[in-house]
């Protein structure tokens, strides 16, 4: 695939601090189902909700979160590693492997949610399109450290790997039933599909360089 073909073809670059405003809006929705719960019922996703058709939840879920905990959590992923990602890789890019990656997590657990039965299931959180952030910031920076608990240094492709060793984990033996372990892993599959398709750029090479 040649780098000038549409498909790669490159955006003009340009740094407008997206991943502050999806904070921002993350922000914003969590106070207004606060303030309004039923809003909750349009913004989440529900496979029964989606077939009889709410099609938007499978983009809107990502803005939604349980509670502060589940929130603050991701917003600080989106945080410390969005703003990094989109310095480098520019906002228009950035905001397209967001939501992007989020929108087919979501599309996939619908899916899976489908093929086994559970329409009864509710989706929410940010976490799908975050765990790509992580992807996308080890695959740039693959030396850079991160401070496990501010203690413990890892490589940043180490601590991908671990989160997607516990995620397979939990998905299999169903530890913390409650998580969407299948989403956390949808987002770094199709992270990594991006960067393939988009860059023409193994994820797996750039954690592993040959010497």
């Amino acid at each position: 695939m040649r780098r000038d073909s549409l498909i790669r073809r490159p955006f003009r670059y340009s740094n407008r601090n997206a991943a502050v405003w999806l904070i921002a809006i993350n922000v914003l929705i969590f106070a207004l189902e606060y303030v309004f719960p039923r809003l909750s019922a349009f913004v989440v996703m529900n496979p029964r909700a989606v077939l009889a058709g709410a099609v938007w939840q499978l983009f809107t879920y990502m803005f939604s979160h349980a509670d502060m905990s589940h929130l603050l959590v991701n917003m600080l992923g989106l945080y410390f590693f969005g703003t990094q990602v989109e310095r480098e890789l520019g906002t228009t890019e950035f905001l397209l492997y967001y939501l992007l990656t989020g929108f087919l997590a979501g599309l996939f657990s619908f899916a899976a949610y489908l093929l086994a039965g559970a329409y009864s299931i509710y989706l929410l959180g940010a976490s799908g399109a975050v765990f790509a952030v992580l992807l996308a910031f080890a695959t740039i920076y693959p030396q850079a450290e991160i401070y496990v608990w501010g203690i413990l240094p890892l490589r940043a492709p180490i601590l991908v790997i671990g989160y997607t060793a516990i995620e397979v984990g939990s998905q299999l033996f169903s530890f913390r039933s409650g998580v969407a372990h299948l989403t956390h892993l949808a987002g770094f599959g199709f992270g990594w599909l991006y960067f393939l398709v988009r860059f023409g750029v193994s994820p797996g090479r750039r954690f592993f360089p040959r010497s």
